[in-house]
């Protein structure tokens, strides 16, 4: 193998595998470290910087970075299952106890003050479109964000419920965004012809993917009354129109919003709800934590159903009818359901909402606009520049390859900002900035660092609960209390600062082992070098994890090379502590994306301005 190129920016990214997989590429373990030292406002704006929404995402991200997190993979098992740092939750204790005062006064500070002249025409005003007006209002862009409903926010406020995001953060945290100079109105677009021709410079699609799926099986018509789709009947539980539903409730679908619809319904009327799921328990698209809040608050999720029809007696709704199935796979994976051959289920309610999936819909968008979609009914993009196949009009969030999650409409609407910032300064939109890296160096002392070090034996701590009894009476009663202070300070000292590297030095190498020796995961290896394949099996522990890369140095006085498993690495310092010649250094590695602005501009361009 050629020695690794650790100055490119992306081979240290992916070692710091949360913010890696976060597709905000959030500098996670940077926020943790100033959580830990009580500097809370310092990590509430590193959050800010990159995802825009701490707060609102502190408690509502599907957490794509807890999977990847390292602390999941090297703890040994213990009485409980080894668990990964609890991320989003320490996201949510900067957003908890900033200094409010402070954090507006910092994002204040970046307003603009003077227009450029450029308008902007963001459509809907959910995360992507608040991030884009975010992104581009500070550089002196005119930002309209339109949205049909009368505040702006989008499905954060519309469709989570008030138990589980206040409505105060997400005005907190919304406001922050419209007072950098961004106007919002309350209009609901019905022609894009008609915007386009209103002189914005750009336009931004943001509008969700607003329409839930519905279920063409007998009695639907029937027992119309009695059977809601599942996101609209959310937004009416949030506008205040719907405050009851009857004892009875059967849910449909396995995701997410189906979790919220089972939770909502309990709170305000539901006596006896169940979910039913065509799906496996373990194939179901909602996150296992909202699973297990569904489960907590008594909600029995049934699995391997599929709805067969609405049973309608006196003219209303009684209940459904359902097909046991079975899963079975072939010799590829894939998966069939099948039916059992079981008598049908059939189960009583008063009520159903329909949770199955949602769906784009551009009605307002012209066929002869310009705008083209697929076959599927998404609109045809660059999915580097989301730009359509008009040149001035891009797409973002759940409207541009369907329904997600608030982090990617976030990173959407940060690298759309930057091509329609590039576009009005008329540079190559395919040309994307690098992100700016920094190595330094944490030695303090021969065996001292400027990080914390030490490995904490701790599992996960449990963010606790309100009152159950009083939760389920109050659908705007918030459920997790959040992280004290002395438990995120805890919790904070399980993350493995995964962000400080082990930087090696091969010239300075004398080939002691003495790193090896200490290597408490034995992930350093002096072998004869080879091809990966080969070398991964010959190391002091088989590197097995082919998603993680192998630090490979030059070759050394003896024709050998270091190898290094950077798969369970803990980042501890042991093998600089113990190095004799300092081939080993501990260095805080810090990615930083580029946003748009003058960091995004092509070197040309930069020249011209200068």
């Amino acid at each position: 193998m050629q020695p690794t190129d650790i100055k490119h920016p992306d081979y240290f990214h992916k070692v710091v595998d949360c913010q890696w997989a976060c597709p905000a590429h959030t500098p996670v373990p940077e926020y943790i470290r100033l959580i830990a030292a009580g500097r809370y406002a310092d990590a509430y704006m590193v959050n800010w910087t990159s995802n825009v929404f701490p707060g609102i995402l502190g408690r509502t991200c599907d957490r794509p970075c807890e999977p990847a997190c390292r602390r999941g993979r090297v703890e040994e098992e213990q009485a409980a299952k080894p668990e990964p740092v609890a991320i989003c939750r320490l996201k949510r204790v900067a957003a908890d106890y900033k200094d409010s005062d402070d954090v507006s006064k910092r994002i204040a500070a970046g307003k603009k003050t003077k227009s450029n002249g450029k308008k902007i025409a963001c459509i809907g005003a959910g995360p992507a479109s608040l991030t884009v007006a975010r992104d581009l209002a500070p550089l002196g862009y005119d930002v309209t964000v339109f949205d049909q409903d009368p505040r702006a926010g989008g499905m954060i406020w519309s469709q989570i419920p008030r138990f589980r995001l206040p409505l105060e953060v997400i005005d907190e945290e919304v406001n922050y965004i419209l007072n950098l100079g961004v106007s919002f109105k309350q209009r609901k677009i019905d022609s894009m012809k008609q915007l386009m021709g209103e002189g914005y410079d750009a336009i931004f699609v943001g509008s969700g993917a607003p329409r839930g799926r519905d279920l063409d099986i007998p009695g639907r018509k029937e027992g119309a009354k009695n059977i809601h789709i599942g996101i609209d009947w959310l937004a009416s539980v949030s506008f205040g129109h719907t405050t009851k539903i009857g004892k009875r409730v059967i849910v449909l679908g396995g995701g997410n919003t189906a979790m919220d619809c089972c939770r909502t319904s309990k709170r305000i009327g539901g006596d006896d709800v169940k979910v039913i799921v065509r799906s496996g328990f373990d194939e179901m698209k909602a996150s296992p934590w909202e699973k297990e809040d569904a489960a907590h608050e008594g909600i029995p999720i049934l699995n391997f159903l599929v709805p067969k029809s609405f049973v309608i007696q006196g003219g209303k709704l009684s209940g459904m009818t359902f097909e046991k199935v079975k899963a079975v796979y072939d010799a590829e994976g894939k998966r069939s359901l099948i039916k059992t051959g079981e008598p049908d289920q059939f189960f009583e309610c008063d009520d159903v909402l329909v949770a199955v999936g949602q769906e784009n819909a551009f009605p307002w968008i012209e066929k002869d606009s310009g705008v083209q979609f697929d076959k599927w009914g998404l609109p045809v993009l660059d999915k580097t520049t989301f730009q359509a196949t008009v040149p001035n009009v891009f797409f973002g969030g759940d409207s541009a390859f369907g329904p997600k999650n608030i982090i990617w409409a976030v990173a959407h609407g940060h690298d759309a900002a930057v091509s329609i910032d590039k576009l009005l300064n008329k540079e190559d939109l395919r040309e994307r900035p690098a992100p700016g890296v920094t190595l330094l160096s944490q030695k303090m002392g021969i065996h001292e660092w400027s990080y914390d070090n030490e490995i904490t034996p701790d599992t996960r701590f449990k963010v606790p609960w309100a009152d159950i009894k009083a939760t389920l009476k109050n659908v705007k009663m918030e459920v997790e209390l959040g992280f004290d202070v002395a438990t995120a300070w805890k919790e904070a000292q399980r993350c493995l600062n995964c962000d400080v590297q082990t930087v090696f030095t091969d010239k300075l190498c004398i080939e002691c082992d003495a790193c090896v020796d200490i290597c408490p995961m034995d992930c350093i290896s002096f072998v004869p070098n080879g091809e990966e394949k080969d070398l991964r099996t010959r190391l002091s522990a088989p590197a097995l994890n082919l998603t993680q890369d192998l630090y490979v140095s030059g070759a050394l006085k003896t024709e050998r090379v270091m190898v290094k498993d950077e798969d369970v690495c803990l980042h501890c310092g042991l093998c600089a502590e113990r190095c004799p010649t300092g081939a080993w250094d501990m260095q805080k590695f810090l990615v930083e994306m580029t946003y748009a602005g003058n960091g995004c501009r092509s070197h040309n361009q930069k020249k011209k301005a200068a």
